[in-house]
């Protein structure tokens, strides 16, 4: 596709696909150009490098995040939201959780996000700094469940490209966890329960059961100051 009919969107769009599929580690200009049918050269005349196109697809992903109407809804209601389309669109694109420890993200899809939430929390009735705290403490919760799916995207994309069995090492590395695991009395009872998961696995609906613990946790901060 010649230059002066790629446009910036175009690439953008192929590189989070590219993204989706093989990673941070698999996004090269050459491999783009040629999803794009276009040279490597003409997608420099839209973007500057790979760090700024990574910063570009992390900015149209936030375009994923519904923002409740607050007229409609109360505060709980519509974080409760929010933080829930942000976990599912970290897992839709796990690359982008690996991403935020070695990019700084920002644009127009970002700050819409953003400004809502903190929205969201004012009108909970957090003022300045503090909802500032809010905010950050149930983004930051949300962004470490999201870790693992990303890490077991990131290593079995790696051990596929190294030419392993990618399910085959993974069941091997959890043999060997479960051993040392059964050396400790409370993670031994939980693995030799009836209906124990594999060692390291989450229970089911962990992420709801925190998310609310820590929505209880703002209501309560709320409410210790608020005169009897």
């Amino acid at each position: 596709m010649p230059r002066d009919t790629l446009t910036r969107e175009q690439i953008v769009r192929t590189a989070v696909e590219l993204l989706d599929a093989d990673g941070l580690e698999g996004l090269n200009m050459r491999r783009l150009g040629q999803l794009l049918n276009s040279a490597a050269t003409a997608v420099y005349w839209h973007v500057k490098n790979k760090d700024n196109l990574v910063t570009l697809a992390g900015d149209r992903i936030w375009d994923e995040i519904k923002l409740p109407d607050l007229d409609t809804v109360d505060w709980r209601t519509a974080a409760t939201s929010m933080a829930t389309d942000l976990h599912a669109m970290f897992t839709r694109h796990p690359w982008f959780v690996q991403a935020f420890a070695s990019h700084l993200f920002y644009g127009v899809g970002k700050a819409r996000h953003d400004d809502h939430n903190l929205a969201v929390y004012e009108a909970a009735g957090f003022v300045g700094a503090e909802a500032d705290q809010a905010a950050a403490t149930v983004f930051t919760f949300v962004l470490g469940n999201a870790t693992g799916d990303a890490a077991t995207a990131s290593l079995t994309r790696r051990l596929s490209r190294d030419g392993g069995n990618a399910e085959d090492a993974l069941r091997d590395a959890m043999g060997q966890a479960t051993e040392v695991a059964m050396q400790f009395p409370r993670l031994r009872s939980r693995l030799e329960g009836a209906a124990a998961a594999e060692y390291a696995a989450a229970p089911e609906d962990t992420f709801e059961f925190g998310l609310q613990a820590l929505f209880d946790g703002l209501e309560n901060r709320l409410a210790a100051r608020r005169p009897s």
